[in-house]
């Protein structure tokens, strides 16, 4: 992935100078790699039909159970190491699930026999892993969809209820013209909800078929869609408010005045109204299915960020584009696809998990090693309920055992349970608003087991189940002399034992005349010649300084920061 960086950059010119008006449709700020938010989805749908990306083994004794699971960790071991904070599990499957349902059989993925249960609940495994991480897990239901007309889960449906399948070519469909259509399809999703510890309902193909013969109007087919989601997301919400209600609408919501759709879009041709499902509140967040590339892609990723405000926008990438086989795109279409968004407070969502973990042409190491590199936090949903857990308290960080310990905090909405995050830095109070400081995510319990580093400040803050965080309890409250000013990425802090200042070596040496010593606020308080790498400080006040080097020529290069703290006789 050379070069990346610069590709991305050179595409943002490039856009805006081909067509001046554009720029007013893609507001560029900055070098999308110069801010990476604290707050941001970053999502992968995980495929179970077909076993296309999980399980790869079948479930059939201890052995083949252990090793289905071993595969899961690993996945999610490379999603974490990518920053990857929400996974969209496929669940139901085409009317068939991989949990054991009182509505539908299993799914042949998970044992390599329909109906045959697997021997353990894969759904609540993957919950329980995804959580120990640090991520969300959603329940990807296919809703629509039910598979060959001969599968076991079409076979079912269809002998229980005659009236609410259709057949399309070899194809079994739900009616979503039939009222138990949208109960059946509740009933699903209540029990997934009720039964699992899941983070979100995510639905998939909550539309029409495309092949479909519809003899109602394009605004009453679309009634009929909005009736399913508004039963599912009623039940659901009824019981879990804080579980997030999603789908994943066609990538182009509706024309635009000067990008047509041609001809594939979600409101008017398979009557998926998701904006007006997210406006009226049957919806937290979308997960558009854009696998375009140019104008196909960037003004409608925009127009979905636009209609639909503060909620979660996360558009869907096709890197499974990127394979000689399908398109063969080059990286540099995805990537700067995610800086575009990125730049657009919105997320990203990969299709599909296995292009990702086998790295194909490097997305999987670009999204750990350069783009996702911090931590992020799902945004809070604070349009359902915005109230803020109560702080942690006694918060003790133990050097010799490398743990860090708190007492619990308490919800103050519905929300059943309070996770953490973890923060550090080198000044306090540690800014929990700065991404940079965000250590670790979403902890389950009140210790952690971490790196303790000298010089380093830590605080944590409870996390409810809506996303809404408390304020933060700090392991250190600073003294009058120490300095809470949030420093530069890669800064670094320079040995300083309140009298003498040492320079460490470069392996890059600088043609400079003097070093200047300088005040947070940039005001010059030293100069000095550059003749040794030990410098008098004894006469500073104490405080936090940066030192910057200055060449024949005026230029001036900053070495680092210092801090001067002198030890009290007592």
């Amino acid at each position: 992935m050379t070069h990346v960086k610069t590709a991305i950059i050179i595409f943002i010119c490039s856009l805006f100078s081909s067509a001046g008006s554009r720029a007013q449709v893609f507001p560029i700020k900055e070098n999308p790699f110069s801010a990476t938010p604290k707050r941001e989805v970053r999502a992968m749908w995980l495929t179970t039909i077909g076993g296309l990306d999980w399980p790869r083994t079948y479930a059939t004794s201890a052995s083949t159970i252990e090793r289905q699971k071993e595969e899961l960790r690993n996945i999610l071991d490379d999603y974490q190491r990518a920053g990857i904070n929400t996974v969209l599990l496929q669940t139901r499957v085409r009317a068939t699930t991989i949990y054991p349902s009182r509505y539908e059989p299993w799914d042949g993925c998970v044992s390599g026999q329909p109906g045959r249960s697997p021997g353990y609940d894969p759904l609540a495994f993957a919950i329980d892993e995804c959580h120990r991480r640090g991520m969300e897990l959603h329940a990807w239901v296919v809703t629509i969809p039910i598979g060959k007309w001969t599968s076991a889960g079409c076979s079912r449906l269809r002998k229980k209820y005659p009236s609410i399948v259709k057949k399309i070519g070899v194809e079994g469909y739900m009616d979503p013209e039939k009222s138990q259509t949208a109960s059946y399809l509740a009933d699903i999703c209540q029990e997934i909800a009720e039964g699992y510890d899941v983070d979100g309902i995510h639905l998939d193909y909550i539309r029409y078929p495309e092949t479909w013969r519809q003899k109602v109007s394009k605004s009453k087919g679309r009634e009929y869609i909005t009736a399913i989601v508004r039963a599912i997301s009623g039940r659901v919400k009824a019981r879990k408010p804080w579980v997030k209600m999603s789908c994943s609408p066609i990538g182009k919501y509706d024309d635009l005045p000067r990008y047509p759709s041609r001809g594939w879009n979600a409101r008017t041709v398979v009557c998926q109204d998701a904006v007006a499902w997210m406006n009226s509140g049957l919806m937290d967040a979308l997960f558009p299915m854009m696998y375009f590339q140019g104008d196909n892609f960037y003004p409608f990723a925009l127009d979905w960020k636009q209609r639909c405000g503060e909620k979660i926008v996360a558009p869907g990438l096709g890197i499974y584009f990127m394979s000689p086989r399908e398109r063969d795109w080059s990286a540099d279409v995805i990537t700067r696809e995610m800086a575009v968004l990125r730049q657009n407070g919105m997320g990203h969502t990969f299709f599909r998990s296995r292009f990702f973990t086998d790295d194909l042409k490097g997305i999987m190491s670009f999204t750990a090693k350069e783009f996702n590199t911090f931590p992020a936090l799902p945004p809070a949903m604070t349009w359902v309920n915005g109230n803020k857990p109560t702080k942690p308290e006694n918060l003790v960080v133990d050097t010799a055992t490398m743990t860090m310990t708190w007492s619990k905090s308490v919800a103050t909405n519905d929300s059943p349970d309070v996770l953490y995050n973890i923060y550090s830095s080198t000044t306090a109070p540690v800014d929990i608003n700065d991404a940079r400081n965000l250590v670790l995510t979403r902890i389950n319990r009140t210790s952690t087991r971490i790196q303790i580093e000298p010089r380093r400040y830590y605080a944590v803050t409870a996390i409810d189940r809506y996303g809404n965080e408390s304020l933060p309890l700090q392991s250190h409250q600073p003294t009058a002399d120490e300095q809470t000013i949030s420093l530069p990425a890669g800064s670094r802090m320079m040995q300083c034992d309140g009298k003498t200042l040492i320079i460490p070596d470069s392996n890059e040496p600088i043609d400079f005349n003097y070093y200047v010593v300088e005040t947070m606020q940039g005001n010059i308080v030293k100069t000095i010649p550059h003749a040794t790498n030990r410098i008098n400080v004894a006469l500073l006040p104490e405080g936090m300084y940066q030192i910057r080097t200055i060449g024949k020529k005026g230029r001036s290069h900053r070495l680092g920061f210092f801090i001067v703290k002198r030890k009290r006789n007592v």
